[in-house]
C-alpha cells in the first residue's frame, strides 16, 4: 500500500525497510499517465496507458530524494550497495531497498535519572541533555539497529553511574565536570557505532523537599555563626587598643585628662545639652576653670 506525501511516506512496515515515495517520483508517475492518455486518444488505441502506467509505477518507486543533511543505505537482494544522498537517486524497486533515512545534524536528547542515589546515600533526580551527532551513517545504519534508544539508553545508565561516585555537594557545585565525565564515557560507547558525543550539559538536580530544607536551615545556622565570629574578632580587637590607650594614659595622667576634658567639651558643645560631672571629677581633672570658660563663650 502506498500513501502520498510531501516526499517521503512509510508503505512497508514488516520488512523494517520502508518505501520511499518522493515528490519527483509522483511528479514524473502523473506526467508519464497524462501522456500515456494522450497518445492513447491520438492512436486510438488503450495500449499507450498500459505503457504509461508500468514506466510510472517503476519511477515512482525508482526515483528516492534525500535532504541535504540525510544519508540513506540501499540493499540489493539483503546486500549492502553502499550510501545514497543527499539529493536525487535511483534504486531498482523490488530488487532494492532503502533503510531509514540517517540525519547528520547536530541532535538534542533529554536524559533523566529519577532517584539515583548519590556516594553519600543522597536520592537525587537529575535532568541532563546529551548532544551528539552521526558522523558515519554506514556504521550507525549496519552496527546499530535503534541508535537514537542506544545514545538513550547508554546516557541514561552513564549518568546513573556517575551520579553514584559523587557526592551531593560536588554534583551542586561541579557540574561542568560531571558533563565533562558523562561526555567521556559516552563517547567512547559511541565512537564504534559512527557517533560522536558533543557535550553533555548537567540542567538540574532536584533533592528531596526535607533535604533542602536541613540544607536551608545549616547554611544559615552556618551563616550565623561566621556572623557570632565576626562580631567576636572585632571585640578583641577593640579591648587590645582599650588596653593600649590604658597603658599610654596610666603613663601620662596629662594626656587622660585632656581626653577627658575632650569627651566633655564634645557633650556640652550642643545647644541645650546637660551634663552632670561629679564634683570628684571636677577637683581632680581642674574642670571648674574650663566649665567657666565654656560658659563665658556661650555668653
Amino acid at each position: 500500500m502506498i500513501l502520498p506525501g510531501s516526499l517521503k511516506n512509510v508503505a512497508h512496515e514488516k520488512s523494517g525497510s520502508p518505501v520511499y515515495v518522493s515528490g519527483p517520483g509522483l511528479f514524473v508517475f502523473f506526467l508519464l499517465l497524462a501522456a500515456g492518455f494522450v497518445v492513447a486518444v491520438i492512436l486510438n488505441h488503450p495500449a499507450p496507458v498500459f505503457t504509461a502506467l508500468i514506466i510510472g509505477m517503476y519511477f515512482l518507486f525508482a526515483i528516492q530524494v534525500a535532504k541535504q543533511w540525510e544519508k540513506a543505505a540501499v540493499l540489493r537482494l539483503g546486500r549492502y550497495r553502499g550510501l545514497r544522498g543527499p539529493g536525487l537517486f535511483l534504486i531498482v524497486p523490488v530488487v532494492d531497498t532503502v533503510s531509514r533515512y540517517v540525519d547528520q545534524r547536530v541532535r538534542v536528547t533529554d536524559v533523566h535519572a529519577e532517584s539515583a542515589l548519590t556516594r553519600d546515600t543522597v536520592p537525587v533526580n537529575v535532568d541532563a541533555i546529551v548532544f551528539w551527532l552521526v558522523w558515519d551513517a554506514e556504521k550507525c545504519i549496519l552496527e546499530v539497529q535503534d541508535f537514537q534508544q542506544a545514545i538513550t539508553l547508554s546516557a541514561q545508565t552513564a549518568l546513573r553511574e556517575s551520579i553514584g561516585r559523587h557526592e551531593l555537594a560536588q554534583m551542586i557545585t561541579e557540574r561542568e565536570t560531571l558533563g565533562h565525565e558523562l561526555q567521556r564515557i559516552l563517547d567512547g560507547k559511541t565512537n564504534p557505532w559512527g557517533i560522536t558525543v558533543h557535550s553533555v550539559e548537567i540542567r538540574d538536580v532536584h533533592i528531596p523537599p526535607a533535604l533542602e530544607d536541613a540544607m536551608s536551615r545549616q547554611a544559615q545556622a552556618e551563616r550565623e555563626r561566621q556572623a557570632r565570629i565576626i562580631l567576636g574578632t572585632a571585640e578583641t580587637e577593640i579591648s587590645d587598643k582599650f588596653a593600649q590607650a590604658a597603658q599610654v594614659y596610666q603613663q601620662n595622667p596629662i594626656a587622660l585628662h585632656l581626653r577627658a576634658m575632650n569627651m566633655l567639651y564634645e557633650a556640652i558643645k550642643e545647644k541645650g545639652s546637660m551634663v552632670i560631672v561629679p564634683s570628684s571629677a571636677v577637683e581632680t581633672m581642674g574642670l571648674g576653670g574650663l566649665l567657666g570658660t565654656a560658659a563665658l563663650n556661650k555668653q
